[in-house]
């Protein structure tokens, strides 16, 4: 029997429904309040242990208690932070602000070695840092943590002498027994860190002689070894060390971060994924030449590309990276214009996107395994068109892992042309006829030659090239099945070769080594090489070229390996795209170096003038 509702009930209800709605609000004001005295006691408490390690010093007489500071000089500087310097001296330059960017997705970890993305990479490398960075004007080697270094004449030893003025953000002085742990750390078994043990096991060993001296020794000569042991980011062995006896937990952590990089997590060991956006605060302790610019830098996660627009126009992230469709009407949009400036480059070492055949799944031979099938897969991918109709041309074929402007390739070399005979050819040799008429192959089991290709979900220009190559590959009667994922899951399929195939990037250097990728060795569990490729021949050549210190010698070795790679198409190979990017005009000092746009690079070169800046600490 139904019922009518009173002007009492509804009074009633709706009080009832107000009272609700105020202990939510007061619910999450008191969350946000417990997270602030959270944060502030373990300012606080950072700042009293400060000031007694100070009292301390001033009473042995370590320090002067009536001593005076002098600015900087660019005498003073060292060469790492010598841009950064040049910024600081701009007539407009002040500290302060934020900078607010977007991830395209959620994180699932931001502990190191644990996590495997290039998201959680970016934001590390604001809190780690290691022994020398890489100069981005001359792309040489210059000294972070370490003051100098001496290589032995045989290549097999390396010794750093560290800066001795260097902490960690929670006080903690950084030493050469924290370089030693952050190496033994990673050679733990129980840890999860299988592709940093790939390269670290060149290395025989490494050792602190006195506080503030590291050595590297190396099993065998290798091209890398100065970038290899001076780019390790360095762990705090008191904050790290306590997880050797509890790796599992370390494994599965979700936010394990503190170093002494200009920034840090307020709090070091309790990030997780469902806190949604990713902050990081200034280190007050910073002990660079040059200090960070920004108060703060915050990663809001924005899936959407709309989204991202919006947000951008709105003035609440300070960049956007446009997708090639929209790029054009951008470049001619008055308000974007009005509060933007673009640019438009292909990074000197952008990396590439491809399509990995997965040649094993649960232990047994998939049809990718079989070299005709994946040099078909090549053949039918039309790379030209998807550059054409997906790219609008900003954007360049990818041959193989090596740029073609490096040395490492090899220039006779060229793109694979679509070709759907050969393609056709090929497959019929391999066991694939249309058996009964239905448009699409059968293996000799009569088994139909379709396979899922995985992607990430949020990109919209690889959801349209899927769509596009799905096209393509009926017309040679392969059936591709799009398979859109979250990042999350994409990983973890990953890790587990859970996959036919799959199209992502890799990010690339001034050199690239295949081994981590490539190589026979690191198609285990949780290793790169995770479409399980083997070639005992491009094995030998790996290991040749890794050993071989003289460049002249290495780079005939690159190049065989280059064209075993083009002949067995573990990949097909898809492109370099352009970087087209508006960042917002109140972002100052943005210039073009070898690396490409020095936005956001470390230490951090860029600044808003206080006249712009509209955030507060």
């Amino acid at each position: 029997m139904q019922t009518q509702s009173t002007t009492r009930d509804w009074i009633l209800y709706s009080l009832l429904s107000l009272t609700i709605l105020l202990i939510v609000l007061a619910m999450y004001q008191i969350d946000r309040q417990w997270l602030k005295l959270s944060e502030m006691q373990i300012a606080l408490s950072e700042q009293a242990k400060d000031m007694r390690e100070l009292r301390g010093a001033i009473a042995s007489g370590a320090i002067a208690a009536n001593a005076s500071t002098n600015s900087t000089k660019s005498g003073e500087v060292a060469q790492a932070f010598q841009r950064a310097y040049a910024a600081s001296r701009q007539p407009d330059y002040a500290q302060g602000d934020w900078s607010v960017e977007a991830f395209g997705t959620n994180l699932k970890t931001i502990t190191p070695l644990v996590s495997s993305d290039a998201y959680a990479s970016n934001v590390q490398s604001y809190v780690l840092e290691s022994l020398i960075t890489r100069n981005p004007d001359t792309l040489e080697w210059e000294g972070l943590v370490a003051k100098d270094w001496t290589i032995s004449e045989d290549g097999l030893v390396i010794s750093f002498r560290m800066r001795e003025d260097v902490s960690f953000s929670d006080g903690q002085p950084l030493t050469a027994d924290d370089v030693v742990f952050s190496f033994d750390f990673i050679m733990t078994d129980a840890i999860q860190a299988p592709r940093e043990r790939a390269y670290l096991e060149k290395i025989k060993s490494v050792k602190a002689n006195g506080k503030y001296e590291v050595v590297f020794t190396f099993k065998e000569p290798y091209f890398e070894a100065l970038s290899l042991a001076g780019g390790i980011g360095i762990m705090p062995k008191h904050f790290y060390e306590p997880y050797l006896k509890e790796p599992q937990k370390f494994n599965e952590s979700k936010g394990l971060l503190l170093g002494s990089g200009p920034y840090r997590l307020a709090d070091p060991k309790n990030w997780t994924p469902d806190k949604g956006n990713i902050e990081l605060v200034r280190n007050e302790r910073y002990w660079g030449d040059v200090q960070p610019s920004y108060h703060r830098i915050l990663w809001k996660i924005i899936q959407n590309d709309s989204a991202r627009l919006t947000t951008f126009r709105n003035g609440d992230i300070d960049s956007y990276s446009a997708r090639p469709v929209e790029y054009q009407e951008l470049k001619k949009d008055p308000q974007i214009q009005a509060k933007s400036q673009n640019f438009e480059y292909m990074p000197p070492v952008v990396g590439y996107s491809y399509i990995g055949w997965n040649q094993e799944r649960g232990g047994k031979p998939t049809r990718f395994a079989d070299k005709r099938v994946r040099q078909a897969m090549t053949y039918l991918t039309d790379v030209s068109r998807v550059i054409k109709d997906v790219m609008l041309d900003y954007a360049e074929p990818a041959v193989s892992p090596f740029s073609n402007a490096s040395k490492q390739h090899d220039a006779a070399l060229q793109p694979y042309q679509v070709d759907l005979d050969k393609a056709k050819a090929l497959l019929k040799d391999a066991g694939y006829q249309d058996k009964n008429a239905d448009g699409v192959l059968e293996d000799k089991a009569g088994q139909p030659f379709e396979f899922k290709l995985t992607y990430f979900q949020a990109n919209e220009d690889t959801k349209r090239m899927v769509l596009l190559l799905k096209d393509l590959y009926a017309r040679a009667g392969v059936k591709l099945i799009p398979t859109p994922q979250e990042w999350p899951v994409m990983l973890e399929n990953l890790d587990k070769k859970d996959f036919d195939a799959i199209t992502l990037g890799w990010t690339s250097g001034i050199e690239t080594d295949l081994y981590q990728i490539f190589h026979s060795s690191q198609a285990v569990s949780k290793g790169d090489n995770y479409v399980s490729y083997k070639n005992p021949a491009l094995d030998k050549l790996i290991d040749d070229a890794r050993r071989t210190v003289d460049e002249s010698k290495r780079m005939p070795l690159w190049q065989q390996a280059e064209r075993i790679l083009y002949e067995d198409q573990p990949y097909t190979f898809l492109m370099r795209r352009k970087s087209l990017l508006f960042v917002d005009k109140r972002i100052h000092n943005l210039q073009m170096t070898k690396l490409g746009l020095n936005f956001g690079s470390l230490p951090l070169e860029n600044y808003v003038p206080l006249a712009q800046q509209k955030y507060t600490q």
